[in-house]
């Protein structure tokens, strides 16, 4: 019997073994290879179609982005109110998002209705007619929360220090203003679909507790299709960062706040420092505990909340740190940012906050291996970036193992306030 009166022993979460639950692969009857993840205890999944029709492929700025979110906007058939009606009929959830590389839709459900809400999937990612009333709606929206979002000086920051890493022509820097949704037509968006969905390059990813027949499912409403598997990485494209490496912008004359980001690139995740400096990273402003919370916000009072991260980015990654803070501290928030970094260089980190460290990191992976959703996600980030399970397990063995040397090496290595970008917008 258990005895309450004693407290159970506490373990750290270095302490664990993680492993990932494997994936199975299966092959559509056109070559589109599908990843499932069968787990969860509730009968729901997640469908995810993943297409490389990112703005890399855009011939004109805006496109992509229009041709995804349009995509539920009506077929030959199905108006959109239609097509939104039938997955709320069925307690499901659509959704379509556009990034860099890639474009996908995605579908949660139970998985009993799935065989009434992949047909509309197929419907829409083969007959949408991107009708002209349709996009002149998106148009007018899209201007409306872009104009929104250009009186945010988080937006502007954001956006500006992409163009100053990567150059305004990369996929990576280049921002759409409202000349570019005005020159949006449909025959552009049409072509486009054409090339990109209706015969475009496809991987499929599913989670959940998944049907017996989830293959058939699949190859009947997506194996026919003139989709198929993209077998080259895609190519590299050459950015050009900015000269001037400091930039101040008014973007609100009365605003009482700024928004700062310091920024260098960095590269992907193939750089066999990457998984190092994601550990130096978390020490230095990755989590709540880290040096610039503890400087900026616990002792300074500068700002609610500083943060540093590498970017998600399939070809050329960057380091940053933001935050936003009033508009009369920003200069001090950028000076004690590179006082933490000089201290990284000069001393060694401690054993005791290397182990709070190493802890938050395995915790986090844990949670992220925590459900089917979650598993199918990491595996997904992987597989698109090239990656196997090799990486997964190289991450965890050099959060346990990297030491304070090394780290404090690669401090001297990347953390250089001359090679860093500055944008402070208030």
């Amino acid at each position: 019997m258990l005895n309450r009166t004693i407290a159970p022993p506490i373990k750290d979460a270095i302490e664990f073994d993680l492993t990932i639950k494997p994936y199975k692969k299966f092959v559509l009857k056109n070559g589109v290879p599908v990843y499932a993840v069968d787990a969860g205890a509730q009968s729901v999944l997640q469908v995810e179609l993943v297409f490389y029709a990112g703005n890399v492929f855009e011939k004109k700025n805006g496109v992509a982005a229009a041709t995804n979110f349009l995509l539920k906007n009506g077929t030959s058939t199905l108006s959109a109110f239609e097509i939104n009606e039938h997955f709320e009929f069925y307690g499901a959830h659509i959704n379509r998002a556009a990034y860099n590389e890639t474009a996908v839709v995605s579908l949660h459900t139970l998985n009993k209705h799935l065989s009434k809400l992949l047909p509309v999937i197929k419907e829409m990612i083969t007959d949408s007619i991107f009708s002209e009333e349709e996009l002149s709606i998106y148009k007018q929206n899209s201007k409306q929360r872009l104009s929104v979002n250009l009186q945010k000086c988080d937006f502007v920051a954001n956006r500006m220090m992409d163009v100053y890493l990567f150059g305004k022509e990369h996929p990576y820097g280049k921002y759409t203003v409202p000349e570019d949704l005005d020159a949006l037509t449909a025959d552009e968006i049409k072509v486009f679909f054409k090339e990109y969905y209706l015969n475009g390059e496809c991987a499929i990813f599913v989670a959940g507790k998944l049907p017996d027949d989830i293959e058939e499912q699949l190859n009947n409403n997506f194996g026919t299709l003139s989709l198929k598997e993209r077998k080259e990485p895609i190519p590299q494209i050459n950015f050009q960062p900015a000269e001037q490496k400091k930039y101040r912008i008014t973007n609100d004359p009365k605003g009482v706040q700024g928004a700062i980001r310091i920024a260098q690139p960095f590269p992907n995740r193939h750089h066999p420092d990457f998984m190092k400096v994601m550990v130096l990273n978390a020490v230095f402003g990755g989590f709540f505990g880290s040096r610039l919370m503890n400087n900026i916000r616990e002792d300074k009072g500068y700002t609610y909340g500083i943060h540093s991260h590498l970017q998600n980015n399939i070809q050329q990654s960057a380091w940053v740190i933001s935050t936003e803070a009033g508009r009369d501290v920003c200069e001090a928030t950028i000076e004690e940012v590179y006082k933490e970094m000089k201290v990284l260089k000069e001393e060694l980190i401690g054993e005791e906050e290397l182990l709070l460290v190493r802890n938050y990191l395995i915790g986090t992976l844990l949670g992220d291996l925590e459900g089917p959703f979650q598993i199918i996600a990491r595996w997904k980030n992987l597989l698109l970036n090239g990656l196997d399970e090799t990486y997964f397990y190289e991450s965890i063995k050099t959060i346990k193992t990297i030491d304070a040397v090394e780290l404090q090496a690669l401090a001297n290595k990347y953390l250089q306030p001359d090679q860093f970008y500055e944008i402070v917008v208030v």
